[in-house]
């Protein structure tokens, strides 16, 4: 089997749902000269880099072409010692990795008629316990950023409604108006020590989430990072009565000491992941055993080749895995794959945006838990296939 084209759709999905303006899903399709197409994303969607997703798996592309998608080890190695940037790392060089890495590993399920899961080693759950992710911004069709701790406790009762025993909420990073911390002087400043209105405006956010599901619920504070170690550890301090499931992301990756420090410091499990990349990303992390739960994004650590080896090496410290899904539907039934397969899998993550039908519509089977609970797709490959009508407005380039 050779590997003839290379599909590229840069998913400007905002013309359809302008709210959705910094969120730009890069989906890949590998096609072979067997007729089986094997589809990758890029975990790359949100913030600023999409369009450097799009340069990065075009010029992969090129050193793909011809070669047997089945043989992941090789491609994997290949791709990582052989680009020159690989052995430096970074999200976009190892988010172009993953995309190709993924597509492959479903090409294989498909020429071999199985679930991706079944070539890991087999299905250890049917169904995943799922989270309801980024609550601070909805749980809705439509995205709405919340200002009120009423608002807060409202959005938290309508996802435990829906069946959810756990949810995710960022209580810090939109002030009091709902509004983005800005590059102005005068702004909502986050670094630091947080004064005691930014403070209790957090706290008081998570109390009256707390009130309103009760002490049953599984509640997730994650920080997307905007915080120094100080004020991460004021914040998980003042957080710590309302028991919370796990502190995501309260500070940056890029000092494992910064984290260590934290996780000494506050009595709340720490979890992190997303910005973390490859087997030797995680390594600091931990051999210092800071993280009790890791969360690689499969769409940027290094797909399945990778990631499975990442959540083996977790499982050495007791980490437990949660793997970050924030993307297009590809990213939801890759991450559910290997989630599957995994002994120390916790929960899996559904982003508010995963919600939305601009998204939804990029691909044929719309993949949405039932009662807080996800099945596990038992079709070939990944379970997904794209939707040619909508992605033919998307197709950026094809590379032969």
């Amino acid at each position: 089997m050779k590997i003839t084209s290379v599909e590229i759709y840069d998913c400007e999905i905002n013309r359809k749902d302008p709210t959705l303006v910094l969120f730009n899903p890069v989906i890949i399709r590998v096609n072979t000269d067997e007729g089986i197409s094997g589809i990758g994303e890029i975990g790359l969607a949100y913030g600023n880099a999409s369009k450097a997703a799009v340069g990065i798996v075009k010029d992969l592309a090129r050193l793909v072409i011809g070669k047997d998608p089945t043989k992941v080890e090789y491609l994997w190695d290949s791709l990582f010692r052989n680009t020159f940037w690989g052995l430096g790392g970074g999200p976009v060089i190892y988010g172009g990795i993953s995309a190709f890495d993924i597509a492959f590993w479903d090409i294989r399920g498909k020429l071999f008629k199985a679930p991706v899961h079944e070539l890991l080693g087999g299905k250890i759950k049917s169904s995943l316990r799922t989270y309801a992710s980024q609550l601070q911004y909805g749980w809705d069709h439509q995205y709405k950023a919340l200002s009120k701790p009423e608002d807060y406790a409202f959005t938290a009762e309508k996802a435990v409604a829906e069946g959810y025993d756990s949810f995710k909420v960022d209580p810090i990073i939109l002030d009091k108006n709902g509004n983005r911390p800005a590059a102005s002087p005068d702004a909502w400043k986050l670094t630091g020590i947080l004064t005691n209105d930014q403070l209790n405006l957090a706290v008081n956010r998570i109390a009256a989430m707390r009130e309103a599901v009760g002490e049953k619920i599984d509640i997730i504070v994650e920080i997307h990072s905007v915080l120094g170690l100080n004020a991460a550890i004021q914040l998980g301090k003042a957080l710590e009565p309302y028991h919370i499931f796990y502190y995501e992301e309260a500070v940056n990756p890029l000092n494992a000491d910064n984290m260590a420090l934290l996780a000494r410091s506050v009595n709340i499990p720490i979890a992190s992941g997303e910005r973390i990349y490859t087997r030797w990303g995680y390594r600091p992390f931990l051999e210092k055993q800071v993280l009790a739960v890791i969360q690689p994004d499969i769409c940027l650590a290094g797909g399945f080749t990778e990631c499975k080896k990442i959540c083996d090496y977790a499982s050495i410290y007791d980490s437990s895995v949660q793997l970050h899904a924030c993307g297009a539907p590809v990213t939801t039934a890759a991450a559910l794959q290997l989630e599957a397969a995994i002994p120390n899998f916790i929960i899996h993550e559904h982003h508010t945006y995963a919600l939305k039908p601009a998204l939804r519509e990029l691909c044929i089977y719309d993949y949405q838990p039932l009662d807080g609970h996800f099945p596990v797709p038992d079709l070939p490959g990944i379970g997904q296939e794209l939707n040619d009508e909508v992605m033919k407005e998307y197709l950026a380039f094809t590379i032969k």
